[in-house]
């Protein structure tokens, strides 16, 4: 086969009829040994993501790319036969029909393998495609060949042959457009006469004298079941256009054994679907058009309400001409429709009606929708809401800065009240905003980055959390070494119960172990427990939820989430508990979020990366042992 022909480029190959599940791994095991490969692509879905059942391979050589069509065409891949061919990169060439042929009245063995082997022999084939449905072959196919000659050739020689004991027709390929074409001239001059509904005591001879005075019959022909008798339809077919036209004018609608017959013309299956599908149409749209703006859906319905109580209840604002409560073996399925004879009485309707109680059931009026307009809104919506989530931005490496900071905001103390300690040398900390700007900080984990580089990527590491929990429990962060110390006996920090109560019990203090000895003379007063003020809860450490996450900008998201993750991992793993955030952090935000109201998930998965580090960390002594020893 010719590598180089025109309407596709010179190693790219389409491959179709895969199985949803084939992904480009296994398109590459399945390619890979026949030459090196640029590219493999599997086309999928923009929204779902599922594959359309159809790939591209690009290979370096053309040589190896027409070895794969000659070798692998038809080989079979989790199942399913797959389909080879030249990617056909321009659809003029795919869609002009030059060299694209049509095969009818395939035996129900016939398949693409089969057909490709059977018409190789003419000429060089592009695409081979036996037509198939759920319940197998469709019995036509279609062969598209290189040039137009070879088409010829093959329709020349095939078209009449037996395939498999059963003759079949070949003929050139022709678009929707030349077939309707084709059918509209038949239909101009058409000389098959269909009748029905003449009863089950007619046969063809009767049927042949009844019509044979319009003119001269080719055949006549009443159908008949399996015990002879007769299905009360049949065909005559006249020799010219004329005599069928006015056998219609003059036979339909008159009496044959005492039944009104049809008489008109004869047609396929295909084009007598497709005028019922055009005549219902138009029907629909004519139903649509009358009843728009003044069909009402109500809903919320009391079970005790019916159609004169639901025409009641609307009449006052107009002319009701429909008034419907829909059933279930005679019980309300709690919607109906109200119909109006204009949209202005409509439109009244839902204004007044919309959240009114009736039988102790406020009800919901609204214009009524087709279920495709419904489908449409409810699309578009969800993919409004799939383009939100997908904008939120990933995790990214490096990027979770330090937080700014948080403090105690001030509180106003009685002066009657003692202090709970006096002056200290420990100099009072600011208070400032939350999320004050600040210049250029430090990564809030700076001795993760390496780790995280080197070792197994995060997300496979961290993934499969299994846990339905919703709500996200509110962890405090740990203070800064000088926060620490300007809060003493202040608050107490706690992983568990924060969100309970932030006071301490009465007569309990806690002391920070980093706060420096102070001398002797300048040590505070005692001061008796009664007089102990609660502790504050910080500002900021509420419970974090996905909706608190969402409205956040998304440069501050992680930040929250680390700041919260942190005292967690610490409270395990002090020394490592840097590194371990940052490689939770690279986990989407949702699955942290669970993460973090699952204590036995997080533990876990901060054993994992536990052995990781440790993993790590073996391998770089032993390269350095390497190293030193060379």
């Amino acid at each position: 086969m010719n590598a180089s022909g025109p309407g596709y480029p010179l190693a790219s190959l389409y491959v179709g009829d895969l199985h949803p599940d084939v992904t480009e791994a296994m398109l590459y095991e399945k390619f890979s040994p026949t030459g090196p490969i640029m590219s493999i692509r599997v086309c999928r879905d923009v929204a779902t993501r599922r594959s359309l059942g159809y790939a591209y391979i690009n290979f370096q050589q053309p040589v190896d790319a027409e070895r794969a069509l000659d070798t692998m065409n038809f080989e079979v891949i989790k199942g399913r036969p797959i389909r080879i061919m030249w990617s056909q990169r321009d659809p003029g060439l795919r869609k002009s029909g030059i060299g694209n042929i049509f095969i009818k009245n395939l035996d129900d063995s016939i398949d693409n393998k089969a057909l490709y082997d059977t018409f190789s022999a003419f000429g060089n084939i592009l695409s081979c495609k036996v037509v198939c449905d759920e319940n197998g072959s469709r019995g036509y196919g279609f062969v598209h060949f290189e040039t137009q000659e070879a088409a010829t050739r093959a329709i020349r020689t095939m078209n009449g042959m037996l395939l498999n004991d059963r003759k079949v027709f070949v003929g050139h390929f022709k678009s929707r457009k030349e077939r309707e074409a084709e059918i509209g001239a038949k239909v101009v001059e058409f000389t098959n006469v269909y009748i029905k509904n003449f009863g089950d005591d007619m046969d063809d001879g009767r049927l042949r004298e009844i019509f044979s005075k319009f003119g001269k019959t080719l055949s006549v022909k009443v159908m008949m079941d399996s015990a002879g008798r007769s299905k009360g339809f049949g065909f005559v077919n006249f020799e010219k256009h004329e005599e069928a036209q006015k056998a219609v004018a003059d036979m339909n609608g008159k009496e044959i054994n005492g039944r009104m017959v049809y008489v008109g013309r004869a047609q396929k299956r295909l084009e007598r679907q497709s005028e019922l599908k055009r005549k219902f149409e138009q029907i629909r749209q004519e139903r649509v058009s009358r009843y728009q703006g003044v069909n009402l859906y109500v809903k919320n319905l009391d079970d005790g309400i019916d159609d004169e109580k639901l025409r009641k209840e609307f009449s006052p604002y107009g002319t009701i001409t429909s008034a419907k409560v829909m059933t279930d073996g005679g019980h309300s399925k709690g919607f109906g429709f109200v119909c109006f004879s204009s949209p202005e009485e409509a439109t009244k309707a839902v204004t007044e009606m919309n959240g009114r109680i009736v039988s102790t059931k406020p009800l919901y009026v609204a214009l009524a929708q087709r279920k495709e307009e419904r489908k449409a809104i409810l699309t578009n919506q969800y993919m409004q809401r799939l383009a939100t989530m997908r904008a939120l931005p990933g995790p990214l490496l490096g990027s979770f800065q330090t937080p700014a900071g948080y403090f105690l905001p001030p509180i106003p103390q009685p002066q009657a009240r003692a202090a709970f300690y006096g002056p200290s040398p420990v100099v009072p900390v600011r208070p400032s905003t939350r999320w004050s700007a600040q210049p250029s900080r430090p990564p809030l984990y700076p001795e993760a980055t390496p780790i995280l580089r080197a070792a197994v990527p995060p997300r496979r590491l961290l993934s499969n959390i299994s846990t339905t929990r919703q709500a996200s429990t509110q962890v405090p962060r740990v203070l800064p070494q000088a926060q620490r110390m300007a809060n003493i006996g202040t608050q107490t920090v706690s992983t568990r119960g924060a969100s309970s109560s932030c006071s301490l019990p009465r007569g309990a203090y806690k002391y920070s172990s980093v706060v420096r000895n102070v001398p002797m003379g300048h040590l505070p007063p005692v001061v008796p427990p009664q007089v102990v003020e609660p502790a504050v809860c910080v500002q900021g450490q509420e419970p974090l939820t996905a909706s608190m996450l969402a409205a956040a900008p998304p440069q501050e998201q992680k930040q929250m989430i680390g700041e919260r993750l942190y005292p967690m991992v610490y409270s395990t793993h002090p020394l490592l508990a840097g590194k371990i955030t940052g490689m939770l952090l690279e986990m989407d935000n949702s699955e942290l979020l669970l993460l973090m109201e699952s204590p036995d998930s997080l533990h876990s998965k901060i054993e994992e990366a536990v052995v990781v580090l440790q993993a790590h960390e073996a391998t770089e002594t032993s390269h350095k042992g390497s190293a030193f020893l060379q």
